[in-house]
């Protein structure tokens, strides 16, 4: 059995390596005799009109390609559902000399034989029967082609007669064909339907791209025969092998990336590649499982459409994992080994890079989400009429998203007026709402604040705009502490300040930007107030040195004249 797989696998692989188009097999039909070449040569005459005059009713013919004796056509073709109803009936049963009778042959050369619409007869069939799902319930039982009112929600179609009805739509190319009946009169004839003449003249170029395919002729007869619920074994077998090599080589890429790439050599390249393996898999795997299924199998059906873009999807949202992850990755790299110690004096330009970066791996990934959401919906057609109504009332929809989402449009903006005037920036050292901390993220509708005892702060982008805030980095990273001290009004204050000098110059924190000075600011009828200033150059050095100042200037003042400078509570009271 191991080698009865392994075989089936190398052949459909090597089929399809060598066809290099789309493997449309049949279901129930043989059509082994069927060419890719043209079923008849284009001569017609176009210099004759096809059609006389206009009529809301149905078209009017001038002439009529006769190849089939008028007393030979005994099918109906009274409504559109009798019409198409023979051609899929008569076809099903391999009459295809029976079902070319509901064709329109005008735009055929007169010398057309009933071998040759017989052919297309039969390719229109092995269009229909492997790519389209005819939906019944639309097609009128009417001669005059009308819709019933009772299953009719479009009221503008209600009581008007109809004369061209689509069945089913493909695409040849960016050239989009419509599958057509028409209603026609002739002469003196009852108005009929007809597959209409363009819909018969693309057979060829249809076939040619959604028929069988030379795969299909290659297989047993057997596996093109035999089938279950109504599909060819082959194409159960085909399924499960391209299943297997699609989860064969979505390993291989993660196996490749974990295990090649990500030993290099090159630091971003190994970086990069453990966090891309699994959503790169996951894509490469579920997209040539989705091609070789759609391009070399082809099922039909409502399931098989449904099948078809639920992988469509799966491979877009992969896609979209693996392009935001790469985005993401890349830049957070830069972003570490581009940047040195942002706390330092100079480390402005460090921290504008570290915001550009932040700002810029948002957008990215926003523009790489909004593709791959805008790919997902053009998948379905519902969505696309749904656009050109927004489009329509775009002034309402804007008003009604606008108050729904104040708030998130509101931050949005609120990112973009940061991103622009830069009043905080990644790694900045700000004080917010009394919170002291250190700028950790900005993102689109929130800033991250990283306090000294690790917790975090959320910020809405709004309350950064509205609110007033100090930001310690902004023009740079030094800073200039301040130590009070109540005393007593006895106290030696020049004694104090000539060693406050001493131990500031003695500290290798101080940065020598701001000599050290001892100033009284304030006295009250207890005591007096000493500030001592002294600067560092970062704001978490000049946490550490004016700490460090406070304690020795303390013990300093307690030693200094046995305590006299201490601050004392006096209370006099009169004696008796």
């Amino acid at each position: 059995m191991k080698s009865i797989t392994i075989f089936l696998f190398y052949l459909f692989i090597g089929l399809a390596t060598l066809l290099k188009t789309p493997a449309f097999a049949q279901d129930t039909l043989q059509k082994k005799g069927i060419t890719k070449e043209s079923t008849i040569k284009d001569s017609t005459d176009f210099s004759n009109r096809n059609i006389e005059s206009y009529n809301e009713a149905y078209f009017v013919l001038e002439r009529q390609n006769e190849i089939f004796n008028p007393r030979e056509i005994t099918v109906n073709r009274s409504t559109p559902q009798a019409t198409l109803e023979n051609f899929i009936l008569s076809a099903r049963n391999d009459d295809y000399l029976q079902a070319a009778k509901s064709f329109n042959f005008n735009l055929l050369p007169s010398s057309t034989t009933k071998e040759q619409v017989a052919i297309l007869a039969q390719k229109l069939y092995t269009v229909i029967n492997q790519n389209l799902n005819i939906d019944w319930d639309k097609i009128p039982d009417r001669p005059d082609g009308q819709l019933d009112i009772a299953f009719q929600t479009n009221n503008a179609l209600v009581g008007e007669p109809r004369r061209s009805i689509a069945f089913g739509r493909l695409k040849i190319n960016d050239r989009t064909i419509d599958l057509r009946l028409q209603r026609v009169k002739y002469r003196n004839e009852s108005p009929f339907w007809l597959i209409s003449s363009n819909t018969v003249d693309n057979i060829d170029a249809l076939y040619s791209k959604y028929g069988t395919r030379q795969i299909s002729k290659n297989l047993p007869d057997w596996a093109v025969d035999e089938t279950f619920l109504n599909i060819a074994i082959w194409k159960y077998l085909a399924t499960i092998i391209a299943l297997i090599f699609s989860i064969i080589l979505g390993w291989l890429t993660m196996f490749i990336l974990k295990r090649v790439f990500g030993q290099s050599s090159i630091v971003w390249i190994s970086s990069t590649s453990f966090r891309l393996a699994l959503p790169a898999s996951l894509f490469v795997g579920t997209l040539l499982f989705y091609v070789l299924l759609n391009n070399f199998i082809s099922f039909n059906g409502d399931f098989a459409n449904s099948f078809y873009k639920l992988l469509l999807i799966l491979a877009v949202i992969f896609g979209t994992w693996f392009f935001m992850r790469f985005a993401d990755a890349f830049l957070s790299f830069i972003a570490k080994n581009s940047t040195e110690d942002i706390y330092t004096e100079k480390s402005l330009k460090e921290r504008r890079i570290l915001t550009h970066l932040s700002v810029g791996r948002r957008i990215v990934t926003s523009i790489v989400v909004l593709i791959g959401a805008s790919i997902i919906l053009s998948q379905f057609e519902a969505f696309k009429n749904l656009g050109i109504s927004l489009f329509a009332s775009a002034g309402v929809a804007t008003i009604i998203v606008g108050i729904a989402a104040q708030s998130t449009l509101g931050n949005i903006i609120a990112g973009i007026q940061i991103a622009v005037t830069k009043p905080a920036q990644v790694g900045d050292i700000v004080i917010f709402s009394g919170q002291w901390g250190q700028v950790e993220d900005i993102g689109f509708v929130f800033m991250v604040v990283k306090t000294w005892d690790k917790r975090r702060i959320v910020i809405p982008l709004k309350s950064v705009i509205s609110e007033s805030f100090e930001n310690w980095s902004m023009r740079g990273a030094g800073q200039i502490r301040s130590i009070d001290i109540y005393t007593d009004y006895r106290i030696d204050v020049e004694k104090v300040r000539k060693k406050y000098k001493i131990l500031a110059e003695a500290s290798d924190k101080w940065d020598k930007a701001k000599q050290p000075t001892v100033q009284v600011v304030e006295s009250t009828e207890k005591a007096i107030k000493l500030r001592a200033l002294c600067s560092a150059k970062d704001p978490f050095t000049a946490w550490d040195l004016q700490c460090e100042l406070r304690e020795q200037l303390i013990a300093y003042i307690c030693e200094l004249e046995n305590g006299v400078g201490l601050s004392r509570l006096r209370i006099q009271t009169d004696k008796q």
